[in-house]
């Protein structure tokens, strides 16, 4: 997981205080200004979320204006899942 999120330049995991992933630890990347795509992890898993935002900011500090799940339990050896992040990302 850790080459997804250095290829894709995710930011390090931090505490969600936002209570939209239930304080679980999120990592972002900026699609731009206001859309993000955001992965929750929890446990041993990892969520894939679309998320808009006002800025880059309030990620983690509040809940955003748009939340969409496109992958639970990521799984990079799984080509669907690559695509998910792919279609996004470049």
């Amino acid at each position: 997981m850790e080459n997804i999120l250095k290829y894709y330049e995710f930011s390090d995991f931090f505490t969600d205080k936002s209570n939209a992933f239930s304080s679980n630890e999120i990592a972002f990347s900026e699609l731009n200004a206001t859309h993000f795509l955001i992965f929750e992890k929890h446990a041993d898993t990892f969520n894939l979320y679309v998320s808009k935002y006002v800025n880059k900011k309030e990620i983690g500090i509040k809940s955003p204006e748009i939340l969409e799940l496109l992958v639970e339990n990521y799984d990079k050896s799984k080509p669907e899942h690559r695509i998910a992040i792919k279609q996004y990302l470049k």
